[in-house]
């Protein structure tokens, strides 16, 4: 019996097909790029006034008087800035523990419901979480300062900081990107100390090496650079955080290096003053700026973590 030829026909919709999948694949990086390209652009002939203004000034000023029409985004930079480090100095420890406590502790028959229920924590919109931290969290805090102050009535120092407090602060805003960024943290640290092989560790107990000893010097080294980027990621999203943060924060647009005053960050302040900017105004300048103010940090922050991951030569 003689071999089949194979027909030009299938050959012809396979060469069809693979240019097909190529093109689609092209034209959604295309896309993407001219997305990303016309934000970029929109954002700088927008702000192009505010910087003609005010220079290069406009981003260590730390005066924002829309009367006058003089705006800095210093305020605003050091609110999203501090805001963001402090969640992540609150949220990393916290994660680490989680992770290890699903992957290594918890039994298998809850490991997997409790894991997918850190998960979905991670999906709860940032309004319900502003929400809590208006109603709940901000008493709290002005409770608590406001009974450690009557320890101090005879320290007129002490006892005059306490009292000025609020509710609302940027410590308040940080311990609720605490909360936000926590879930989404755990849940990517169980995936990376999951993935450390069965065989390293056993080896290390078998050493006489206990459970602190096993996830320091072996789960979190090898998923060292995992972390790191688990790290950035919920940075990136507590630096863009809008309505959560403008729930808590104050929203204060003036200068003070405590973080138990109230403040504001990049995000709330647009969210906030971004409907009382005119069309052609210094403001919506000044606010777009702002937002290119953002779109550079968040870059800068992707960057670090690609930098960080990336695997280094020799």
């Amino acid at each position: 019996m003689s071999e089949r030829a194979p027909t030009s026909g299938r050959s012809t919709q396979g060469a069809l097909a693979e240019r097909g999948f190529a093109g689609v694949v092209l034209g959604s990086g295309v896309i993407v790029l001219l997305l990303l390209g016309a934000i970029i652009v929109m954002l700088a002939i927008g702000s192009a006034p505010a910087f003609r203004e005010f220079g290069p000034g406009f981003f260590t000023s730390f005066v924002w008087d829309s009367v006058n029409e003089v705006y800095g985004a210093g305020i605003m930079i050091w609110g999203t800035l501090v805001t963001s480090l402090l969640a992540l100095l609150l949220a990393v420890p916290l994660a680490t523990g989680c992770a290890y406590f699903l992957t290594e502790l918890l039994p298998d028959s809850l490991r997997k419901p409790i894991g997918t229920l850190v998960s979905l924590l991670a999906a709860i919109p940032s309004i319900i979480y502003g929400m809590w931290g208006f109603f709940v969290l901000a008493p709290l805090l002005s409770a608590f300062f406001l009974a450690v102050s009557d320890r101090f009535v005879d320290s007129p120092a002490i006892y005059n900081f306490l009292i000025g407090i609020s509710g609302t602060s940027i410590f308040t805003a940080g311990l609720v990107l605490a909360v936000m960024v926590l879930p989404l943290i755990t849940a990517l640290f169980v995936e990376i100390l999951g993935a450390t092989p069965v065989v390293l560790k056993e080896s290390v107990y078998g050493l006489g090496a206990t459970r602190w000893e096993v996830i320091r010097n072996v789960a979190i080294p090898y998923g060292r650079r995992a972390m790191v980027g688990a790290v950035m990621l919920g940075l990136g999203r507590a630096l863009g955080e809008t309505m959560a943060v403008t729930f808590v924060i104050g929203n204060a647009t003036r200068w003070s290096p405590s973080i138990f005053n109230q403040g504001s960050t990049i995000a709330s302040t647009i969210a906030n003053e971004f409907a009382e900017a005119g069309f052609g105004s210094m403001k919506l300048a000044a606010l777009l700026a702002l937002g290119l103010t953002l779109f550079i940090i968040s870059f800068g922050v992707l960057a670090a973590a690609r930098a960080l991951v990336s695997p280094r030569q020799g």
